[in-house]
């Protein structure tokens, strides 16, 4: 039984949704995020970047900073760049990718579904990165980007999605990354009533991108006990069906003064090395890999011994990938932080691995095969953790188009 709550978005008005929704102030490489600034006065990304042309400077994640990020939240609201929903809602949310679909329901998520371990995770968090953000939290009050949470299919929310798509939406406008966006408001007590006893039927959902803000929230929930509203936090509820999970690529700087015939010799011991002749070179299948060296592609296929059947984490290939080569012919033993080490999202494409080799920013690149959402979901039911960057998944929200207030 997951519990979903409607709420009061605060949200832009029509005509300027697309100017205020951004995408997180990380994405974006500075020059183009001072251009953003400069030439939108209503993009969102003025509410997390408050000191945008001040000469009055706080440190990162200080209190001084989140009260700027309010006071500019709190200046959006009096120019009515934001608005407040006068009627409790759901909020269906569709974003158009030139390769994919991805369409769900923006909702309150109930922390005691997390407690109780209905909201199922895949990957640890970190305490002080927690804290951050439940101080944010405490200092803004609000949500501003939704948790990406994936559930089983369900026949009842698809035709309650359904009904809605087939009339205009309340936001319809394309971004320049080539995605279009449609949000549609349920306020119809009747169609809000029909999705809350829908997810009721779910026995659990599946965080699958969010972890931190998850934790945070929940943390900051339970120091304001007293705080109804902060009993839920901003989630984006989305089919498995409609998820995309995509290969979180590795690039690796040097051999660990291996030379190419050495290395490649020690990476037989684990896999079956062949060279790749066709243009295809991507993996094809699980414990299939790609890797290119000194100009050329290599297929990797893992050898029975080194995979674990027996084991939901040991059987996964990024974690196959870190036991063989990284850990015991390069060295690294923690990949997330040695500096040899970088990660490339599959949506990238092999061209960008093979690029980060001729470039000499890598002296080799590994292509992995998808983790697969039935993998994902075998972790978090078998309380067992992901490793490092195993999986990019989109879509990726954007921040500012539904608010939540505690």
């Amino acid at each position: 039984m997951i519990n979903i709550k409607p709420f009061k978005a605060v949200r832009p008005p029509r005509d300027k949704a697309n100017l205020v929704a951004s995408r997180p102030f990380y994405n974006y490489k500075k020059h183009i995020l001072m251009a953003r600034l400069e030439g939108n006065p209503f993009t969102f990304l003025h509410v997390i970047n408050p000191e945008f042309r001040s000469d009055d400077k706080t440190k990162p994640n200080s209190t001084e900073r989140f009260e700027k990020v309010r006071q500019k939240y709190n200046t959006f609201i009096q120019e009515k760049t934001l608005q407040k929903d006068e009627k409790e809602a759901f909020y269906i949310y569709q974003q158009i990718t030139p390769t994919h679909t991805y369409i769900g329901i923006i909702a309150g998520a109930d922390i005691n579904d997390y407690i109780n371990g209905k909201i199922k995770i895949h990957e640890h968090t970190l305490t002080e990165r927690e804290k951050t953000f439940c101080k944010y939290i405490d200092v803004c009050r609000f949500n501003a980007e939704p948790v990406l949470l994936t559930y089983e299919d369900n026949s009842d929310i698809n035709k309650i999605i359904a009904s809605y798509t087939k009339t205009r939406s309340e936001y319809e406008f394309t971004t320049t990354d080539l995605i279009k966006h449609d949000l549609w408001v349920v306020n119809k007590k009747e169609d809000i009533l029909n999705l809350q006893k829908a997810f009721e039927n779910l026995d659990s959902v599946y965080i699958a991108d969010g972890h931190h803000r998850t934790a945070s929230s929940v943390l900051y929930a339970k120091d304001h006990p007293q705080n109804t509203a902060a009993q839920y936090f901003l989630a984006y509820f989305i089919a498995e069906s409609k998820l995309k999970i995509y290969d979180f690529n590795r690039t690796i700087k040097g051999l660990n003064d291996l030379d190419v015939a050495s290395f490649i010799k020690k990476t037989e011991q684990y896999f079956t090395v062949s060279e790749i002749k066709s243009k295809d070179t991507a993996p094809k299948k699980t414990h299939q890999f790609s890797m290119y060296l000194e100009g050329k592609w290599y297929q990797l296929t893992t050898k029975d011994a080194y995979i674990k059947n027996d084991s939901p984490v040991g059987s996964l290939d990024p974690e196959i990938l870190s036991q063989t080569i990284f850990s015991k012919i390069l060295g690294i033993s923690d990949l997330k932080n040695d500096k040899r080490a970088s990660f490339i999202d599959g949506t990238k494409g092999m061209e960008a691995l093979k690029t980060a080799v001729d470039s000499g920013k890598a002296t080799v690149a590994f292509a992995l095969y998808p983790v697969s959402i039935e993998q994902l979901k075998h972790i978090a039911d078998t309380n067992n953790i992901m490793p490092p960057k195993s999986t990019w998944i989109e879509p990726k929200m954007r921040s500012g188009l539904t608010i939540y207030e505690f």
